[in-house]
Formats: structure tokens, sequence, C-alpha cells
């Protein structure tokens, strides 16, 4: 399913007045060594929660960092093709999807499947000899990002639990006029968790949903604070000095960016996201003494010595030197940002991340406001934990889709035949759609992108072949209906009907099928200089006319004969607007494109 053409249009018109209106002027932001920065937070950034990495846990650090890099060792971590205004781009971020087994997470017109977390007590998959679907290694990672999830479910409940008390006693304070001690409780609350990482990558501004100037101070229902439960987290690596370009921030001159302007999409309504920051090698502690320091300190005791003071002059000059010192710190680390989205009047915020912080979003601060990461100067791994949307996102769902399908399908043994069993229009149409959606959702999706992860973790190898023996039935259904509206013996008012559904099938069927066309050759040359790792272009590049040999993926999936070198849509057509017409034994069609 495209994202909205109509949606694309509005934020790309959003933009333009944005741009317009701010001319050449930037936007202030602030960051913690300006004046304001935590009134600024407290006001237009409430729901940004930051954990710093000392609060974490004791073990928990070397657990998670350890499963980062065994990821990055085993290969796991790959660059998407993603579509970002009507392009096909790479991703700058390598990234994986780690989650509950069975899960996936759409972005960018992009599915990435999950490696799935290997919860205690877990054995995971297992192929018909008895292997696990992964080694011990990556079984090992993988339960270790499950137990940061766990800590995060519980604390993101407690954050917003523990906000959403102190919010109630500070409006009840302030209704009392007492004025004061609520703020006073508001800061006390700020372990302040969040980050993130968007999976919508390459975009500046890829807002979802509505997004207004300022957030609403409303907390989240008290049955949806309760309800925490991250079930997938999107795992990304960058490396600075592997890029040859970055762009940078347009409208604060906040930086290079990693990830541009977003709202993270396809998540469940008011979900928080939490993520987990790695950078290495690890960046100084604030804590350590440096050379200028050393220097500095020495200077300060040689004045003593001597029964020198310090005058206000030099006091002023070293305090401006060591604010300038701070500011130089902040754009060598890692930064989140953010805005309020649509808006020029609210300044941004700039969160600089140490190597172990973490950070939350909560209440609805990932639908009014955008974020972005801003580079540092050293590598970085982020974890960021979300609720995605599973309704349409799970295995167990597409294999009902599945076998709702099939049900119209029976099979006489005895005669080796196959019918349909009815052919009531709307039960046409419901199969035609499950059945677009089980090619261009998934198995295109997967023979493209998410095959790149059965080298290491097999999990969605068995369920991925069955869903493509389901997909060669419904294409046999395609067929069977054809024949049907082909045979004048069928009812002229029901072959009518039955056509209208066969020809809109087929022609947004054809449509996709040339989409993913354009979008594979148009980058051939990059696949075959390996930026796409160990795809296979002669897979990728089976349409109408090529021959399909039975042991590769043609159009990403199997076919085992040639491929009829006529355009089924083209023959369909020609017939439908000459029902009465009869196709030769010749003209026989084959749908199984």
């Amino acid at each position: 399913m495209k994202r909205s053409d109509d949606s694309e249009r509005e934020k790309r018109r959003k933009r333009r007045r944005l741009l317009q209106e701010l001319g050449e002027q930037r936007i202030p932001y602030l960051s913690p060594t300006d004046p304001g920065f935590q009134d600024l937070w407290d006001s237009s950034y409430a729901g940004l929660a930051l954990r710093q990495s000392g609060t974490l846990p004791e073990g928990l650090h070397e657990k998670v960092q350890s499963a980062l890099l065994t990821l990055q060792r085993h290969g796991c971590l790959l660059r998407d093709l993603v579509r970002v205004r009507d392009r096909d781009v790479f991703t700058a971020v390598s990234r994986a999807l780690v989650g509950q087994p069975g899960y996936t997470y759409r972005y960018l017109d992009t599915r990435l499947f999950t490696i799935p977390w290997h919860c205690e007590g877990e054995e995971g998959q297992k192929d018909e000899k008895g292997k696990p679907c992964c080694d011990s290694d990556l079984r090992d990672a993988c339960k270790a990002l499950w137990e940061l999830n766990q800590f995060f479910c519980s604390d993101v409940k407690q954050q917003t639990n523990a906000r959403g008390v102190k919010r109630t006693r500070s409006d009840t304070e302030n209704s009392e006029d007492a004025p004061g001690e609520g703020m006073c409780e508001e800061e006390s609350v700020k372990d302040r968790l969040v980050e993130e990482k968007t999976i919508e990558e390459e975009e500046e501004d890829s807002g979802q949903g509505c997004s207004h100037s300022s957030p609403p101070s409303s907390t989240p229902p008290a049955a949806q604070a309760s309800l925490v439960q991250f079930n997938v987290t999107l795992i990304n690596y960058m490396n600075p000095a592997a890029m040859t370009q970055l762009k940078e921030e347009p409208y604060y001159g906040m930086g290079k960016m990693a990830v541009g302007w977003h709202h993270d999409e396809n998540l469940v309504p008011l979900s928080p996201v939490a993520v987990y920051s790695y950078s290495c090698p690890a960046e100084p502690k604030n804590e350590g003494v440096t050379e200028k320091d050393g220097e500095g300190k020495s200077k300060e005791k040689e004045r003593e010595a001597k029964g020198e003071g310090t005058s206000t002059e030099e006091v002023k000059k070293e305090g401006e030197a060591s604010v300038k010192e701070d500011v130089e710190k902040e754009k060598t680390c890692w930064r989140v940002g953010l805005k309020v989205a649509w808006d020029i009047h609210t300044p941004g915020l700039a969160l600089p991340l140490q190597s172990g912080d973490c950070y939350y979003m909560t209440d609805d601060l990932n639908r009014t406001h955008q974020h972005c990461v801003l580079a540092g100067d050293t590598a970085r791994f982020s974890s960021t934990h979300r609720v995605a949307q599973c309704c349409t996102g799970t295995l167990d769902y597409i294999q009902k889709r599945c076998s709702e399908a099939l049900e119209n399908l029976h099979s006489d043994p005895e005669k080796n035949a196959k019918s349909l069993i009815s052919l009531l229009p709307s039960i046409l149409q419901r199969i035609e759609d499950i059945h677009n959606e089980v090619e261009f959702e998934w198995l295109r999706q997967y023979w493209f992108q998410g095959r790149r992860y059965a080298r290491f973790c097999s999990w969605w190898t068995k369920p991925m072949e069955q869903m493509e023996k389901d997909w060669k039935e419904m294409e046999r259904m395609t067929q069977l209906l054809l024949v049907v509206v082909e045979d004048e013996a069928t009812a002229q008012e029901n072959r009518r009907e039955m056509a209208d559904v066969l020809l809109n099938a087929l022609t947004d069927r054809q449509q996709h099928r040339q989409t993913w066309r354009d979008s594979i050759c148009a980058l051939c040359g990059q696949l075959e200089h390996g930026l796409w790792g160990s795809v296979e272009i002669s897979c990728v590049l089976l349409f109408p006319g090529h021959a399909a040999p039975s042991h590769r993926v043609g159009v990403f999936l199997c076919a085992e004969h040639r491929l009829c070198l006529r355009d089924p849509l083209m023959v369909f057509t020609a017939y439908y607007q000459n029902p009465f017409r009869k196709e030769s034994s010749q003209g026989q069609v084959n749908l199984g494109l």
C-alpha cells in the first residue's frame, strides 16, 4: 500500500509555505549550555525524557552493547531501499528489525521482517533437521535486546505515571494559589528518557497524521499508560566517517543530520518510543580531567602560592571559555533534535547524547513534533523500541488472509481439477484484493529485501515458502475466473459483473508490477556494483517475455515454466471490449507473472 499522494502533496505544500515565511532567517534553538533550555523543555517538549547512562540497571550496558556489536559482526545491519518523494534511495543508516516472532514494520514503502528476540525459556523455531533458526551468538544478542525491551516497558510506564501524578498535583497546587512547588515537582521528575531514530530515514519532512503548533498538555488515559508493550526494536548503525555527504539541518543550523526531520510512522497512536544510544568508541566522560583542566588547576595553585587572587575579569573570561568549550563538545557528540511540527516560532531543542544514554518520546510528542538525529564524530548504534501497528503486519494476519482466499477454491482429486466455489462479485473482489496484498505487501517485499536476513536467521523461510504456494493457488483462481468470464454459457449480467472485478484487479496488479519493474531497473547499476549485498539481479528482472528457470525466483516468486509472451491485461482488455469474441487455443492467457 502506497503512502497517500494527497498526504505527500500536503507535506510539500506545508514545507514550501514554512520556508517562504522563514526566508533567509534561521529559527533559534537551545541546547543545555543556553539559558532557558530547561524552561523550553518543560513548556514545549514535556513529552521528552532522558535517562542518563549511569541510572540504568547494573550489567545492562555490557549486555546490550555486546549484542549490538554481535549484530554488526554477523552482517545483520543492512541499508534499505526506500521510497522518498517518488524516488528510490538507499538509506544512509544500516539497520535490522528485532522483535516479536512473525512481526514486521513498514516505513517509506519498505517492509522489514523481524529477527525474533529469544525470550527466557523460549527455544525458537527449528528447521526440519532440528537446527535452531539462528546461531547461539545471535540468539544471545537478541535475548539481551529483549531484556532491554523489558526494562523500557516498565520504566516508560513508571515515567508516564509519575509525570501524570505530578502534573495533577501541580494543577491542584496552582488552583490553590501555591505556585512554584509544582515547578520543582516537575523538575524532579526529569529522568528524561527518549531519543529516537526513526524509520523514516532520508526524508526531511515525512510527517504522519495531524501536526499542531504546540503540544497538548493532557496526560494519556490511565488505561493506555498501563499498556506500554514495545513489540519491535529497530537497530540502527551509522559511521559518519564513512559517509561522503551528510545534509546540513536546514531550519535551525544545528549541524549535520544522520536522519532528517520526521515523525515515526506506523505506530500505535499515542504510543511511546524508547531509544538506547551507544557511541563507539565510547565518548570521554564529562567528569574526567582533561589536559586543559589540569593546566587551569596548576595555574590556580601557582596564584594561590603567590598570594594572588583571581580577578572578576579573569573569572568572567574563564567562564566564557568554559561555555565555548562545552558548546564545541556538544557538537562533536550525537544529538537528537526536536521541533514543533510546521512551527517557526517555537525554538527548537538539541539534546546531546552520551554513550549509554536513553531517551523516551511519550504522550503525543511523536504526533505533534518532529525529530531528527544529528551526527557526532564517532560511529553510533541505537536501539529504538516502539509499539508497531500490528493489525495488518504480522505473519498470523496474512496467513489468515490466505486461508480466507483459498476457501473459495475447490479441488477434485479424482479428476485432478480445480474450480471456484462462489462467483459472487463481492467474494471475488475480496479474493483478488488478498491476492494483491500477498504479492505486493509480503512476497515481493520479502524476496527483494527481507530474504537477505535468511543468511543468519531462517525463521521466515518456511512461512514465506508456504505463502508463495498459496499465492500460486490464487494465481490459479484468477485463471479460473477468466475462464468463467470467457464462457458464453455464463449469464450475460454475471459475466459483466465478474469482468469488472477481473479488469480492476488485473489493472491494479499490472500497475504495481510495473512500479516494481521501474524501481529495480533504475537501480540495476548500483545493485550490480555491490551496493545491495547478495541480491541476484537475475531474480528480480524476470517479467513478461523473460524465461523463468525453475530454480530462480521469478518476479521475486517461483515460476516453473516460461512466462507468457503476451500481456494478460491487454488480452483481457481486448476481450472485455468484445465479450462475445472467442479466443483461439493459442491465445491462452497465463496470469502467473
